[in-house]
């Protein structure tokens, strides 16, 4: 093998001058000191963008300049990923290479060292490599040095410190604005919903609440479906965020999905509208119903009009007081939804007074605010900015939290940025201040949201996964703390500055589980990153720049775009097969620098061999039902940090040298509460992945090539929930004491001597669907 590598090299040599050969082999000879220096500009290059991110929206001029130094910050970091990686794969080729090579002859080996001692890199045998990594050091110094020279003349200094800002403590209770300035509004929603009515009244009754993007017709929306009244009012109770892109069957499955999550219409990737709101009839016929649309929208009233008769139509066969909750900023869409004048509500802005009193119950969340009765004039004017927008006023309360100087808050106030215009006023002054105080890292965890769609909710975990993946988490070694913590630590005070929303809490341990993102914040996020940040449903005709593209949502539902393989520096990829699609080499070959790919279609049922192209790969989530075992040469995919198969249903083996996926903390896998264990055995080996953290199943099998309990011996960061069966198989039930015994991270553990057969499954799942 390095025979080959270094044959190829010389050849590559034997078309240079002899001057031009040695100034070669002096850079494959100086490869390992250019890589350290090479880290340290990465690092300041780091420092630079954290300054320039400061002034893009003040100071323009700054932007262009911007994006080209976060464009070699992304090759930088790639040319390093790849050296790194090269390590990586030669440490666990040693490490298989151990056994065979004991018995090689002495005077080969000492012949090895001698040619290869030239080089001290652990990666020192591909010379090609070495050689690709010199030329790709040396062309993006040259480049760095050129955005450098343009530093002085937007007047950039490297020297000053950036501001240390205190960590706020944090809380996921920052939704206080429910209860602040609304009962005004707070009862004329629920009067209006569990009001008997007449015959006469139309079937359903439409109300709506009327007003301006941060307003919190959301908020009272919420309280008034949460509300243990209308639960038990209503028989059924139905949320659907329909925002500004009207799709109507996605409209209606998504009632559905509210009346029937397992109906088999939700899995028809092309039903017609007319089959669906037949369904609709069908589960609503005869029955009250409570059905919120939130956040609608219409630009032509008169074709949206059209778009909506059909469901008009469908919602007449519920039983008589039936109830519909529109939420809009526009009076209009509310009389076209149905709604008479006597049924909608606007909600007005809120006082001075209120804002302060949203701002106040933030910012000194844990202090007495009697000892600082001197900041109250300045939290006044404060509050007057937000313009009586209950976002606003949370936004200005993250902000302010931790701040006591009357200085901080005089300089807040003066602060240019309020000058800036926007269409919801009052609201991108909040924003920039919240989100300018944020540290790099956490600027891009909060912009990397933006590729969420609307009222998506995201869930905890998974976004912490993607933070790693993409590389975005700062690791404090003086504070001992994983990855994840960190990652923890950052989401915490985005909720607590209120970029998120609408939490929902575990109900074992009260950890937040999911949240979603305001509107308003989410077209932040996405005005920030509208360069390199893109989302393409359907057969549209894609007429994109993808030379700056990092993160795409496709949604493919007959013709792949081919335009795609052209961004080539696409970090992160959510692709979407609607119809029959066959995943084809050609997206391996060219999108080699994704971090995360997941993958979706119910018709896609296997994944090529050339899935390992993707060197720099850290979370693969595939959402392929059909799937039935993984490709081999997703073994050597060696930076995976998270492997995602827990929506492939039929999955029933893991790959047989998963071993070697060395950098593997999260395992999540296709096992459902009910009990369907479809994997029965793991493959050996894999107590070599000592970073496991999650795993949730642990089959104990029998055979010679089977892993064995012991392994799970070695795997003693799980945590959470693990559910070992099979332990049947177990000679030595001392053995499982040994085993569990240092698994102090687990929080939920649950025990089995048997595996369960299709029979018993079926009836365990039966009985589950019947609770």
């Amino acid at each position: 093998m390095a025979d080959a590598l270094l044959t190829d090299l010389l050849k590559q040599l034997g078309s240079f001058t002899a001057q031009q050969a040695l100034q070669e082999i002096k850079l494959l000879a100086e490869v390992d000191d250019e890589v350290q220096k090479f880290q340290h500009n990465f690092a300041m290059v780091q420092v630079m963008l954290n300054k320039a991110e400061e002034r893009p929206l003040t100071d323009p001029v700054v932007k262009p300049w911007s994006d080209q130094l976060k464009d070699a910050y992304y090759m930088m970091d790639d040319v390093l990923d790849t050296w790194n990686t090269a390590k990586i794969k030669s440490q666990i080729q040693k490490e298989g290479e151990k056994v065979a090579h004991s018995d090689a002859p002495a005077l080969e080996k000492k012949k090895k060292k001698k040619v290869w001692s030239f080089f001290p890199s652990p990666c020192c045998f591909n010379l090609p490599l070495r050689h690709k990594i010199g030329h790709e050091i040396k062309k993006l110094n040259e480049t760095l040095a050129k955005i450098l020279k343009d530093k002085q003349a937007f007047g950039i200094d490297l020297k000053s410190q950036p501001e240390v800002v205190e960590r706020p403590p944090t809380t996921s209770i920052v939704d206080v604005s429910k209860i602040v300035g609304r009962d005004k509004y707070r009862d004329d929603p629920l009067n209006n919903l569990l009001g008997m009515g007449s015959q006469e009244e139309s079937n359903p009754l439409v109300i709506s609440l009327v007003g301006t993007g941060g307003i919190g017709k959301s908020t009272l929306a919420q309280l008034a479906y949460n509300h243990p009244k209308v639960e038990a009012h209503f028989q059924k109770t139905i949320w659907v965020c329909v925002s500004d892109h009207f799709d109507q069957c996605k409209v209606a499955k998504a009632i559905i999905q509210e009346l029937d999550p397992k109906h088999d219409s939700l899995n028809n990737t092309t039903p017609t509208l007319q089959a669906l709101l037949r369904i609709v009839c069908d589960l609503i016929k005869d029955k009250k119903f409570f059905l919120v649309f939130d956040d609608v929208w219409a630009k032509d009233i008169p074709k949206e009009s059209e778009k909506w008769e059909p469901f008009k139509y469908a919602l007449r066969h519920g039983a008589q007081g039936s109830r519909i909750l529109v939420t809009t900023r526009n009076e209009e869409v509310a009389h076209m939804m149905g709604s008479t004048k006597t049924h909608i509500i606007n909600l007005g802005n809120l006082s001075v007074d209120d804002c302060w009193l949203i701002i106040r119950k933030i910012a000194f969340i844990d202090a007495n605010i009697d000892r600082h009765k001197d900041l109250e004039p300045l939290g006044r004017q404060l509050a007057d900015k937000c313009h009586g927008l209950p976002l606003a006023a949370k936004l200005i309360g993250g902000y302010m939290c931790n701040k006591r100087g009357k200085e901080q808050w005089e300089k807040v106030l003066k602060n240019s940025l309020w000058d800036l215009e926007d269409v919801e006023k009052g609201l991108l002054g909040p924003l920039l201040l919240s989100y300018y105080e944020l540290s790099l890292a956490e600027k891009k965890c909060f912009l990397f949201c933006a590729i969420f769609p609307k009222d998506h909710k995201i869930n905890r975990f998974e976004l912490i996964f993607h933070w790693m993946a993409q590389g975005y988490i700062d690791i404090d070694s003086k504070r001992n703390m994983e990855m994840e913590d960190m990652a923890e630590e950052y989401f915490q005070k985005l909720a607590m500055r209120s970029f998120f929303q609408d939490f929902e809490e575990n109900e074992i341990d009260g950890k937040i589980q999911s949240c979603k993102m305001h509107d308003i914040v989410r077209d932040f996020a996405q005005s920030m990153t509208k360069d390199v940040c893109f989302t393409i449903e359907g057969d549209e005709e894609v007429k994109i720049n993808f030379k700056r593209a990092r993160q795409l949502s496709l949604i493919v539902k007959k013709t792949f775009p081919e335009s795609v393989y052209e961004a080539k520096n696409l970090r992160f990829l959510n692709l979407d097969f609607m119809s029959s699609q066959i995943v084809q080499p050609k997206l391996f070959d060219n999108l080699t620098c994704l971090r995360t790919l997941h993958l979706k279609g119910r018709s896609i049922l296997e994944l090529s061999n050339e899935v390992e192209k993707l060197t720099h790969l850290r979370l693969l989530k595939l959402s392929c039902k059909e799937i039935k075992e993984l490709p081999e040469n997703i073994c050597n995919l060696c930076n995976l940090q998270s492997l995602d198969v827990s929506e492939c249903w039929k999955l029933d083996k893991l790959a047989q040298r998963i071993s070697k996926l060395i950098n593997l903390r999260h395992l999540l896998l296709n096992v459902e509460e009910i009990g369907d264990d479809r994997i029965k055995s793991f493959p050996k080996g894999i107590g070599r992945l000592t970073c496991l953290k999650t795993l949730g199943h642990f089959p104990v099998g029998k055979g010679e090539e089977i892993c064995k309990l012991g392994e799970l011996e070695h795997l003693n960061h799980i945590q959470g929930k693990l559910k070992i069966v099979g332990l049947s198989n177990v000679v030595d039930f001392g053995a499982i004491e040994n085993t569990l015994k240092k698994k102090n991270h687990l929080r939920d553990l649950r025990l089995s001597f048997k595996m369960r057969g299709k029979r018993q499954r079926k009836k365990e799942e039966e009985k589950w669907r019947k609770m």
